[in-house]
């Protein structure tokens, strides 16, 4: 009940990196540094590689500072990565797929000296190894090998202010001694996601205007434990454990209500006032054995795993009469909910890779993951003007999932100058949905059965030392969340909702890239993806009018989350880093366009079966949503560090992003930008930092769309970007421990599923 979930695809730019050169002279007597021209950026066969200990931006920063800083890479909430043309970024650890949830991992990078990593690899196209989804990308941190046995550790404090104020907190530490290896982190916080809405919808008849505050406390603690230990020289073993829990009690809506209705001489004026608790527990354990099989770098992998995933909430919806002048009247409606989601998922994982001395390479293995999912809902409608009996839907939805894959490549370097990856994924998928009190006998059970053979190409030129150019082509799958599977309500008004959808089936996705890189700094990147059945919401509004011809009283505004046709999402960026007057000022900017094209169509409700009229009289038609147009953007992003001191204490930071008006499925979303500002004060162990993003409060949703039928909508979301951060950080214990090896959990890519 607490948000519209707006299914955007923005895609903001990223960054390349170009090392400026400087001579030395045998006259100067003082020489206060030296810049390394070593190769910082380059291209390998299927990567970017960032050479981290060749740079002096890593000095004094966390890894999460680096990462923002590296080509490619962006953040532009402070909270996530993103590469360019992704939607998304998975954190690996030397090769190994990070275990953690999203807040974990954020505060894991931010709390990791930056002068441990030895380099990042950013993979654009993964290949079939990789348990990846629809168009994401992967960032791999190798860290620094020679490191000395000891403890060395981190705490963090930080409060930042926006509409209100929130807090958190965190301490992490490592430990390593001889074949033993423990990490540890435990952090926790409170805040309110407060938003502002404005909702406008309507036919040529008919509208309804909804506006108002959602305020959405929430409190959280987690923390992970990796413990590794080196069997012999050959082997090790691994156990890691992740918890994290959250609490959001007392969230609520309050939305004023306009409405009106076809004929009707005054406007309707209504109140929604929702409250909502919810709690949600996320645990995963992995065990993880590697054998190394020869000099070479060959290995064997296995992994099992079990992710338990459960959500309790507990909504109450109300509806108001009122007037013009917004007082709140006597409560017409009222529905509770009782939505739980529990997750069990077991899950397996074998990889080989063997490599051979002609600089050939082969990986082969499979996984195995057995997910069910148990949704026992209920809601209860009452009815006050005029009276009704109570209406009891409760509706237990049950889902079996099984999923096997295995994956063969094959990695090539067939000349100094060419290289190249070939391989491919197959998978099989198995799932059945039941209901024993659905709406429609056709919820009652719900049986997919596929298979999937995603191939995968990367071919890599180095045309001379200064000239590189690359092409990949791979082939993902984009499955439904678990959430969007279960068929549930949540209300933010009467006649305004979202709704899911057990029917939504997974999405194909194509993408290709091509690269062009000139001396190693500078970068034409050109990507397109082919989404087939995307996934998204939909806006279905009008009349409802069900399968057996009754329509109902009111016009209503649906946004229903199921496949809708096809996309294209074509980009091309330029891009360039580099350092100004002795390293004090370095400066990433890229600058690119995206190009969007939407080809999707809707007319039935996929859950009840209702379609939608514009006029509730005989003479009314039927509506369908469509969306068929395309959308040229522009797209810009800049990051500044300027180093204020010689000593290199004090640092000031200057980012701004501009992502241009383009179409996306629920209409034409306008153009989004934020400028933000930092200051950083490093003394001895201790760094101080203050932040201020969104300084010119213009990182606002706004979407407007235009039916040629004549039904509009519109969506004014205001998430309160502008905020202020402070924060203070606190290193103890030898810097130089080596980190733990992280592991790959084999229950990895059906944790993504329960976000």
């Amino acid at each position: 009940m607490k948000r519209i979930i707006l299914s955007m695809a923005i895609v903001f730019g990223t960054c390349a990196f170009a090392q400026e050169k400087k001579s030395d002279t045998a006259k100067t007597k003082n020489i206060e540094g030296v810049t390394i021209t070593k190769q910082v950026f380059k291209k390998q066969s299927d990567r970017f590689v960032y050479d981290v200990a060749a740079s002096p931006v890593a000095k004094g920063n966390t890894t999460f500072d680096l990462l923002k800083q590296t080509p490619l890479l962006s953040s532009t909430d402070d909270k996530t990565l993103k590469i360019a043309g992704k939607n998304n970024a998975l954190i690996y650890i030397n090769g190994r797929k990070s275990n953690m949830d999203s807040e974990s991992l954020a505060q894991f990078l931010k709390n990791t000296p930056a002068e441990n990593i030895q380099k990042i690899e950013v993979i654009t196209v993964p290949g079939s190894e990789y348990q990846v989804e629809s168009s994401d990308g992967i960032i791999n941190i190798v860290l620094k090998k020679k490191m000395s046995d000891g403890l060395n550790g981190n705490m963090r404090m930080s409060n930042t202010t926006n509409k209100y104020n929130g807090s958190q907190a965190s301490f992490s530490a490592n430990y390593r001694k001889n074949k033993l290896g423990v990490s540890a982190s435990l952090s926790g916080g409170e805040n309110i996601e407060a938003q502002t809405y404005t909702l406008r919808n309507g036919t040529a008849k008919t509208s309804n205007e909804s506006t108002g505050d959602i305020d959405d406390p929430n409190k959280n603690i987690g923390g992970y434990l990796n413990i590794d230990y080196q069997l012999n020289d050959k082997s090790n073993l691994a156990l890691s454990w992740n918890t994290w829990a959250n609490k959001s009690y007392n969230s609520t809506v309050a939305l004023f209500n306009t409405i009106k209705k076809e004929n009707a001489k005054e406007p309707e004026y209504t109140w929604s006032k929702n409250k909502e608790d919810a709690r949600s527990y996320n645990n995963s354990v992995n065990l993880n054995y590697e054998l190394k099989t020869d000099s070479l770098g060959s290995k064997l992998n296995v992994n099992a795993a079990y992710l338990n995933y459960r959500r309790f909430q507990f909504t109450d919806n109300q509806t108001f009469a009122s007037d013009i002048d917004r007082v709140v009247g006597k409560r017409t409606r009222q529905v509770m909910q009782d939505l739980p989601q529990i997750i069990n998922n077991f899950s397996g994982m074998v990889d080989y890779n063997q490599k051979f001395k002609n600089d050939l390479t082969v990986s082969i293995g499979g996984n195995y993951n057995k997910t069910k999912t148990d949704n026992d809902s209920k809601n209860i409608t009452y009815s006050f003007n005029p009276v009704k009996a109570p209406d009891s839907r409760p509706n237990h939805f049950i889902y079996d999932e099984n999923i096997y894959g295995m994956y063969i490549t094959v990695e090539k370097k067939i000349s100094d100058k060419l290289s190249g990856k070939v391989g491919a994924r197959y998978e099989i998928t198995n799932s059945l949905g039941t209901s024993d009190n659905a709406p429609t006998e056709a919820l009652r059970r719900i049986e997919r059965n596929y298979k999937n053979l995603l191939p995968y190409l990367s071919l890599n030129y180095a045309i001379n030392d200064k000239n590189n150019i690359s092409y990949s082509f791979s082939s993902r799958m984009r499955r439904p969340s678990f959430w969007e599977l279960n068929p549930v309500r949540n209300i933010l008004t009467d006649d305004n909702y979202t709704q899911n959808d057990p029917f939504v089936k997974a999405s194909s996705t194509y993408n290709q890239e091509l690269t062009y890189m000139y001396k190693n700094s500078y970068f034409l990147i050109l990507n397109h993806s082919y989404i087939q059945d995307a996934i998204t919401q939909v806006p279905l509004q009008g009349y409802p009018v069900s399968p057996e011809g009754k329509i109902g009283e009111n016009p209503a505004l649906r946004y229903i989350r199921t496949n809708f046709g096809n996309k294209q999402e074509m980009s091309a960026m330029v891009g360039i880093q580099k350092s100004f007057f002795k390293q004090y000022w370095t400066t990433n900017f890229n600058i690119g366009v995206q190009h969007n094209i939407n080809n999707g169509s809707l007319d039935t409700d996929p859950t009840t079966g209702d379609r939608f009229k514009d006029d509730k009289g005989p003479e009314g038609k039927f509506i369908t949503y469509t969306n068929k147009t395309n959308s040229t953007s522009l797209l810009i992003q800049t990051n500044n560090t300027i180093r204020l001191d010689k000593k290199k204490t004090w640092f000031f930071g200057l980012n701004y992003f501009f992502v241009d008006k383009q179409q996306i499925e629920l209409g034409s979303l306008k153009n989004l930008m934020s400028l933000d500002l930092s200051l950083k004060k490093m003394w001895n162990d201790w760094t101080f930092a203050v932040n201020v993003n969104d300084i010119l409060n213009t990182n606002i949703v706004k979407i407007e769309d235009f039916q040629e039928n004549g039904n509009y909508n519109y969506i004014h979301q205001n998430r309160y970007n502008r905020s202020l951060t402070v924060s203070l950080t606190y290193n103890f214990g030898n810097q130089k421990v080596k980190k733990v090896r992280d592991i790959e959990g084999a229950s990895d890519a059906i944790k993504s599923r329960t976000r």
